[in-house]
């Protein structure tokens, strides 16, 4: 039995079983009634050389929950770049929407140094503190605009449309359409509709990666992605490798056709940018092109220049003293409140690889993403939105699916003295306080078993002269965890009478506002 022809088929089922498998981790990175997350739902992030690279660079010490990585790395010596073709999921939606995206033909757009460039920049600048891999990872990009736009979207849809039958259409329609309802709404729905900040973003950077294919096929992975050329360089010392090393003179289905476009111009095969898609054991009519265990004596030299790596490193340079040079960096960072376990400012900046996954699995939609409020290096990152949400007392899904130890893993008893920032009263607001009106709405929501939020009685007499008892709240600092909730359930129109600020400047507010 031949084995060339079901290798192709073979590479496909991977492609198949393994976006399917991300698609499941992805839904089950969600609340499901209870605090725990059953699956290694963020194994992705784990699995990634790049971020492995990038974290350890940046902490300049081993992250344990990285050692996956060393799989992916394991069969990319072994194998080449099989990761692109046989196991990222990114790269399989690409080879989808290549049926649908047809590059012109006359556009022979090929820059693959790009993505050596793009990753000098992201490692050198790991080293200095400033965490660009965000911003090109390609787990990054797509977990990221799947949480912020995709996921949503489909949520919304699918909702609109049953909910409009429910109430709109015949009950014979609506008794018929609710079981399927109640099936998407078990196992494909999200548990609740997510609202985020930057989703336009997020969407159109994801989009971007597919509309490169009107450049040419497998644009991103060829020129783009710094995961492709870290995985390119460690296949340089990979063992099993196609044959014949150069292109057939009297035929060329197998250069013209490549996806990759693995061929110099002298038509040398360049084993560096082959990703094992087997689609040139079809194309080759004498069957010669085959793969085997081999070794070159002189591995052929990287589509990049000195010069271009010396160029990407001081890019990677500059950056960090760019983002500390800025003014943004010298802003008050009084609204910067970071979730539960969040590692101190400077070592989360450099550790948060901008996933977006914290942001997925917080019950209340709490957590947004960051746009420029802490400059280009806090892009992406997640804080506390308390008019948008709080942070749930009894839950700590956040902090157990951060792949990198950026959000530190917490217990409930932990996550319930964690304190992620303050609460203090804006007097000129407060019903109590400017308008003499009773309310306790505040006190009532707090959480902690020993209130942070209690009560002065103070005589005063209202309109009509008569005697009244009103309860003036403030807040006992020692006692509050920055939750946020009495922010989100303030009753006053616009800007709430009681706001949380996070870590950094508690011991700047105001005596004037009430903090005690």
């Amino acid at each position: 039995m031949k084995i060339k022809p079901y290798l192709k088929q073979g590479r496909r089922a991977s492609q198949v079983i393994c976006l399917l498998i991300f698609l499941f981790l992805f839904r089950q990175t969600d609340y499901s009634g209870q605090d725990i997350l059953p699956y290694a739902v963020n194994i992705l992030f784990r699995l990634d050389p790049l971020v492995f690279a990038a974290i350890t660079l940046a902490k300049k010490t081993f992250i344990t929950l990285l050692w996956p990585s060393f799989i992916i790395i394991g069969l990319t010596l072994v194998f080449g770049r099989v990761f692109c073709s046989w196991i990222c999921p990114l790269g399989t939606l690409i080879d989808i929407s290549g049926r649908f995206i047809k590059p012109d033909k006359k556009n022979h757009l090929h820059l693959p140094y790009l993505k050596y460039i793009l990753l000098a920049i992201v490692l050198v600048s790991s080293v200095f503190g400033v965490q660009l891999l965000g911003f090109v990872d390609p787990f990054s990009l797509l977990v990221r605009g799947m949480v912020f736009s995709i996921d949503p979207m489909f949520h919304y849809l699918v909702s609109g449309f049953f909910n409009g039958v429910y109430s709109s259409g015949p009950p014979l329609l609506s008794d018929m359409t609710e079981p399927l309802y109640g099936f998407l709404k078990t196992y494909l729905l999200p548990y609740k509709q997510s609202f985020f900040y930057l989703s336009f973003l997020s969407f159109f950077l994801l989009v971007f990666v597919f509309l490169m294919e009107f450049f040419a096929r497998r644009f991103w992975c060829r020129n783009l992605c710094p995961l492709g050329g870290l995985l390119a360089l460690i296949s340089k010392l990979s063992i099993f490798k196609r044959i014949p090393v150069k292109a057939c003179k009297n035929c060329g289905l197998c250069e013209s056709g490549c996806r990759m476009n693995a061929f110099d111009k002298d038509r040398r095969f360049l084993f560096e940018e082959c990703t094992l898609c087997m689609d040139c054991l079809e194309f080759c009519p004498d069957s010669i092109a085959t793969f085997k265990v081999f070794t070159l004596k002189t591995p052929p030299a990287l589509n990049i220049h000195r010069r271009q790596w010396i160029a990407a490193g001081f890019i990677g340079l500059a950056l960090p003293v760019l983002s500390r040079t800025n003014a943004i960096s010298r802003m008050s960072e009084d609204a910067l409140i970071r979730p539960p376990g969040a590692l101190e400012e400077d070592q989360f900046l450099a550790v948060c690889v901008r996933c977006g996954e914290c942001m997925k699995v917080c019950i209340n939609n709490a957590l947004q993403p960051l746009f420029l409020e802490r400059g280009l290096e806090g892009m992406f990152t997640p804080t506390l939105v308390p008019r948008v949400g709080y942070c749930e007392f009894n839950c700590t899904l956040c902090s157990q699916v951060c792949p990198t130890g950026a959000l530190q893993k917490l217990s409930l008893a932990q996550k319930h003295e964690f304190v992620i920032g303050k609460a203090y009263f804006d007097k000129n607001k407060c019903m109590v306080y400017a308008q003499h009106n009773a309310c306790i709405v505040c006190e009532e929501h707090c959480p902690t078993y020993d209130k942070a939020i209690k009560f002065t009685e103070i005589n005063l007499r209202d309109v009509a002269e008569n005697k009244v008892v009103l309860k003036q709240p403030y807040v006992v600092e020692a006692l509050c965890i920055g939750c946020g909730i009495c922010e989100q359930v303030c009753p006053v129109q616009g800007r709430a009478a009681i706001r949380v600020t996070g870590k950094s400047s508690i011991s700047t507010l105001k005596s004037g506002y009430g903090s005690s």
